[in-house]
Order: structure tokens, then C-alpha cells, then sequence
């Protein structure tokens, strides 16, 4: 199974009003493991970027005025993703700020039903708790030290360590046989387990356990396995 971990970095909350993505990145899972491929983009959102966004993310409209528009990647982002699931902290955000610019080019939009929102797993799994990715981090023993903006593929490489915790630690299948060892860029290693061959102990009795079991069968009369070996009794005639 192909899932598909996605964050986006935008210059404001609301997509409806003029707020642009500015950053994509995804990472891929195969069976829930890691396979150390991934897609990451910075945008040119065509607009200025607000000072609340840039402390957010710490793009800033320099930055960002000589990469490619939101046009430019959407195919290369499609051919990423495929018809994967796509696993996101707080999926209707970025599903909807993924949408508005698919809607600003006239291409098909995405449906909410493929997405899988950890923020929603997390709340289900520890009702009351804090769900921001990095409260999940600490919870689960993550090292977000590098975190210190938020950045796609950053969010993208430590949500896809979450998101395999929620779904009941690094190993949630039971997996028969040895796994390939790999270590990715999104931090996560599949340690390689494989069998080591034993040689059978040896089973044999020794010569004074031999001596002792015979000594043991002498002792019982009329043995069960012997009753057919007597000799019959004598026939009075």
C-alpha cells in the first residue's frame, strides 16, 4: 500500500482570500515504512508575503520571487502523488489550499476522501491532549530539535514518523521473513532483521543415561511392551 505524507507552507490562513501555497513537500510510504523517496517545491506565490506568515515558515517574498509558479510544478506534484492516500495534519487546510490553486487553473480538484487527517487520529487516540505535530513529537519520543520554522518537507518527514506511531509504533504489520535495511532521509530506519542459522543441539543420551533407563526397565515386571514376547504357559494334558 502507497501513502503519500504531505504538508504545505502558505502566506496565510484563508485560500479563499487570496492566500497562496508557498512550499510543498511530500514523502512516500510503501506498507507504512519509508521509502526514502520524496517531492519538495518552494513557490513563487505571485504576491507579497505577510510578516505573520514569515515568522511562521521564514520564507520570505525575496526568497521565493525566483521560483516557479504554482503552474509550473502541479504536474510534477501529480505525477508525485499518483492516486495515493494522502496523509496530512489537519488535512482540510491543505487540502483546501491545494484546491484553490488547482481551481485558479482549472484542473480537477482533489476529493477530501482520500485524505487521512492525523490531527483527527491523535484526538481520538489521546482525547483532551495537544495535537500539534510538535506535542505528538514529544509524546512520542521524536526529535523535532531541528524544527525551528515550520517547513514542508521538514513537517512532511517528521508527520510520516507520527502518523506511524499513531498507527500503533514503527512496525505495525507483523511482517514474517527479514526486511531490508534502510535507513532514509525522512529520519525513519527499518532495522534489518534476519534469521541467524543455529545448529540443532545433540539430543543423544549419554552411556550412563543408557545404563540407568535399563536398570529402570529391569525393575518393572510385566511390562506392557513385552506381553506378547512370553512364552505360553504349559497345557495340561
Amino acid at each position: 500500500m502507497r501513502e503519500i505524507v504531505l504538508d504545505t507552507e502558505t502566506t496565510g490562513v484563508n485560500a479563499l482570500s487570496g492566500d497562496r501555497v508557498v512550499e510543498i513537500g511530500c514523502v512516500e510510504l510503501l506498507n507504512h515504512v519509508a521509502t526514502g523517496n520524496s517531492w519538495h517545491a518552494y513557490i513563487n506565490p505571485e504576491r507579497d508575503m505577510p510578516a505573520e506568515a514569515e515568522a511562521v515558515h521564514g520564507l520570505s517574498a525575496a526568497f521565493l520571487s525566483d521560483k516557479p509558479v504554482f503552474a509550473a510544478v502541479a504536474g510534477d506534484f501529480l505525477d508525485f502523488i499518483q492516486d495515493s492516500p494522502l496523509i496530512i495534519h489537519n488535512a482540510s487546510f491543505d487540502m483546501g489550499f491545494l484546491n484553490a490553486e488547482f481551481t485558479r487553473l482549472g484542473m480537477k480538484t482533489m476529493p477530501m476522501a482520500r485524505s487521512v487527517d492525523t490531527v483527527a487520529m491523535a484526538r481520538k487516540r489521546f482525547p483532551g491532549a495537544p495535537a500539534s505535530l510538535d506535542a505528538l513529537c514529544r509524546r512520542f519520543g521524536i526529535d523535532n530539535s531541528g524544527r525551528t520554522y515550520h517547513g514542508a518537507l521538514l513537517d512532511a518527514q517528521l508527520l510520516a514518523e507520527v502518523y506511524l506511531e499513531l498507527m500503533g509504533g514503527r512496525q505495525p504489520d507483523l511482517v514474517l521473513g527479514a526486511a531490508a535495511a534502510k535507513t532514509t532521509e525522512v529520519g525513519l530506519v527499518v532495522v534489518e532483521e534476519t534469521r541467524v542459522f543455529r545448529a540443532p543441539r545433540p539430543h543423544a543420551a549419554s552411556p550412563e543415561e543408557l545404563e540407568a533407563h535399563a536398570a529402570f526397565l529391569k525393575a518393572i515386571k510385566s511390562p506392557l511392551w513385552l506381553a506378547g514376547d512370553e512364552p505360553a504357559a504349559a497345557t495340561a494334558g
